[in-house]
């Protein structure tokens, strides 16, 4: 995958590229990262990216040229140049972003993120835009912070990036579901045990103990997300002894 960041601020994204996960997966060739700065792409001596809104009005808007042209400059250095990119553009006014997108972002092969800033940006840049993504409901001084955590949910998502596939699958919203309790050694610590069943050996009891305790976390968090997924026959089972209608000879994992 390749994928381009076009920003006004490139030091802001540069560093998180340069650690953990983002980092390994630039080295195994899996992702390759280009960080381009907008005011490259300007021809004034003071590299002008921005100007005062037509009609008035507080702030600056982000200029269209520089941002049509760095996408003229990527497009130039690609060989198939009928492959298709996915433009995103990082706004308060895009789609929510969700696990289930950062599933669909890291099956593309060429993304390009614009990360706004000021007011916002000329509204002809949303001509070249395929994607309006937000990442909440709130205020950001720009784009660049949102860009890496949709960046670094996508990545860890492309296969060959993390040691183990089941690190994706257990992670709090990949199965739709919020994570399951995690415990290491030392068993004890300070008057607190780690559960019993996780000692057991038994990986029947363990898997059953972890999807309640799922299903627990969510009900009580985010139940709307409950709505959302398909409960299997026992996920239900599990619900109704979380909510104290245990049927008959069923026992209760979580203090064992």
């Amino acid at each position: 995958m390749r994928i381009d960041i076009l920003t006004l601020f490139p030091n802001m994204v540069k560093g998180p590229l340069k650690e953990s996960i983002l980092k390994r997966a630039q080295e195994k060739g899996l992702v390759k990262i280009n960080v381009l700065d907008i005011r490259s792409f300007t021809h004034d001596r003071h590299r002008t990216a921005d100007d005062a809104p037509y009609g008035g009005g507080a702030g600056m808007v982000l200029k269209p040229e520089p941002i049509f042209e760095a996408m003229e400059s990527i497009k130039s250095k690609i060989k198939n140049q009928k492959s298709k990119i996915k433009v995103i553009l990082m706004t308060p006014q895009g789609k929510r972003f969700d696990q289930g997108m950062a599933k669909g972002l890291a099956r593309e092969k060429h993304l390009v993120f614009i990360c706004g800033h000021y007011e916002g940006i000329d509204e002809r840049i949303k001509r070249m835009v395929t994607d309006e993504i937000s990442i909440g409901d709130y205020v950001l001084t720009g784009g660049e912070l949102a860009a890496l955590v949709v960046i670094d949910a996508l990545v860890r998502l492309i296969p060959g990036v993390l040691g183990k596939e089941e690190s994706i699958i257990c992670d709090s919203f990949y199965s739709g579901l919020l994570d399951y309790p995690h415990y290491t050694r030392p068993g004890k610590y300070r008057g607190m045990r780690v559960p019993k069943v996780l000692l057991s050996g038994d990986h029947k009891r363990i898997a059953r103990w972890r999807r309640k305790e799922a299903l627990r976390r969510t009900l009580e968090r985010r139940p709307d997300l409950l709505k959302e997924i398909k409960l299997s026959n026992e996920d239900k089972r599990l619900l109704r002894e979380i909510k104290g209608l245990r049927p008959r000879g069923v026992s209760d994992l979580e203090g064992e």
